[in-house]
């Protein structure tokens, strides 16, 4: 039975390549190079000069290709197995490929193929010509040496043998879904990208072609970027490494992250008339259209951290804090996070700490109400300085809280100028450490200090140190 015209191909249906050529009544040409005298492109017309007039006309997209049936049929399964219908603006049959896997680029190159031409193979287009000639069924039923065969061996051989080759196939098959996953190609290369990192770390060679590694892998979409990982991960990595693969991506997808807010030190500062502006490259309303994939690529990244503390620095873990809030990321995501900060809170800097106030359902903007317009999130800090602390008692350690004080005590001086922080609020924060954890309490009166200058309030603020 015929395929009818206008069936799209469904990708990887053919994998096993046992479909025969149904019209064997067809005769083939013996030197089909002999029907086309030359080739031409006009417009978004695609046509053989030739002695013997073209009987097939093949809509690609917006490009029309005037072709003979007969090379196509000779090699492809697909185009032979289906009935034509006579074309109503001229002589000839009409036929209109649907989805065509790399578009009609891909197509004119495997035509070519078909007329005998000499095809040039490389890691640009591949994965494309790969694909193309799965739809058309270009099996080795068909005829010895057809192109599914040629492009599996060049893939198989000669591509996923170098580490740049796989990585540039691997960035062509964005444009190649579902095709190219139903293959396999994606697969493979990030298979492939995977063993020669894990291969390299272990060996200790990869020296300047680390940094090099690490910059083509985060020009990867997400997905892609995800399955490396997550292949890489398994072969038991060294969590530096994986650190330092996750950080590379962040700085390039995340823009913004490297912003450090300083306070309230140069701005101007009023109870009713309190102006803040978020350091970032979305400062339009309109730019906010990427917020989905944004928050897609923080969600990804921080699941697939890895949870040792080398892994990535602290001031990184506050740097996704920050992004994640400003992206309204998973609510255990964010928890996470804090947990995984507390844990390493003395090697953050104040700066580090000073996380703006967003609206979790307003997309990074800042908060209105009147009880919650401090210019700096103060609950997530609080959490942050609770989760070390129990860390610190389930270790029983007592190490670093001397750090940790000054931390919190410059920490409290900065936001101490902030006209909308409440008594409460700073109070609790002020006695959060127990007593034995402040080694001199100079600076706290200096915080408490700069918060009564600002408030002048008429009542003096009782702590119990």
């Amino acid at each position: 039975m015929k395929k009818s015209l206008t069936t799209t191909q469904n990708p990887g249906s053919h994998y096993n390549h046992s479909d025969q050529l149904q019209d064997q009544s067809i005769v083939i040409p013996a030197k089909l190079i002999n029907l086309a005298d030359s080739f031409e492109k006009k417009e978004h017309s695609w046509f053989i000069t030739s002695h013997v007039p073209t009987d097939l006309t093949i809509r690609v997209q917006e490009i029309t290709f005037s072709v003979h049936k007969y090379p196509l049929v000779a090699k492809c399964g697909y185009i032979g197995q289906l009935e034509f219908q006579p074309s109503i603006s001229n002589f000839g049959n009409d036929l209109k490929l649907e989805n065509f896997p790399g578009g009609p680029e891909t197509f004119e190159m495997i035509l070519k193929f078909c007329y005998g031409l000499p095809l040039d193979l490389n890691p640009n287009n591949i994965a494309p010509l790969r694909c193309g000639s799965e739809f058309l069924e270009m099996t080795e039923e068909l005829q010895a040496g057809n192109l599914i065969s040629k492009t599996e061996a060049f893939l198989t051989l000669v591509v996923l043998s170098s580490w740049k080759d796989t990585i540039t196939v691997l960035k062509s098959c964005e444009t190649l879904s579902p095709w190219a996953e139903n293959l396999q190609i994606v697969r493979r290369c990030c298979d492939s990208i995977a063993w020669k990192a894990t291969r390299e770390n272990t060996s200790g060679d990869a020296g300047g072609q680390e940094q090099w590694w690490f910059r083509e892998v985060a020009t990867f979409r997400i997905d892609h970027f995800m399955r490396v990982i997550s292949t890489i991960k398994a072969k038991n990595t060294r969590p530096e490494f994986i650190g330092k693969c996750i950080m590379h991506y962040a700085e390039r997808w995340l823009p913004g992250m490297d912003v450090e807010f300083e306070g309230l030190r140069g701005y101007g500062i009023g109870r009713n008339d309190l102006q803040f502006s978020i350091l970032s490259n979305r400062k339009e309303e309109g730019d906010y259209g990427h917020s989905k994939e944004q928050k897609a690529i923080i969600e990804s990244l921080l699941s697939v951290l890895p949870p040792q503390n080398e892994a990535v620095p602290c001031k990184f873990l506050l740097q996704m804090l920050k992004m994640a809030m400003m992206y309204s990321a998973s609510p255990a995501l964010i928890s996470e996070l804090e947990k995984r900060v507390g844990m390493m809170l003395e090697d953050a800097t104040v700066n580090d700490l000073l996380i703006p106030s967003y609206n979790i359902a307003d997309q990074g903007k800042l908060v209105k109400s009147p009880e919650e317009r401090t210019m700096h999130d103060i609950d997530v800090v609080q959490r942050i300085v609770e989760y070390f602390l129990m860390h610190e008692h389930q270790q029983q350690e007592k190490t670093g809280k001397t750090n940790i004080s000054k931390l919190l005590d410059s920490y409290l001086a900065e936001i101490a100028g902030d006209p909308n922080l409440s008594i409460t609020k700073f109070q609790v924060l002020g006695e959060l450490l127990p007593e034995h954890a402040r080694a001199c309490d100079d600076g706290l009166y200096r915080a408490i200090d700069t918060y009564l200058k600002v408030t002048y309030l008429p009542v003096p603020i009782v702590f119990t140190l």
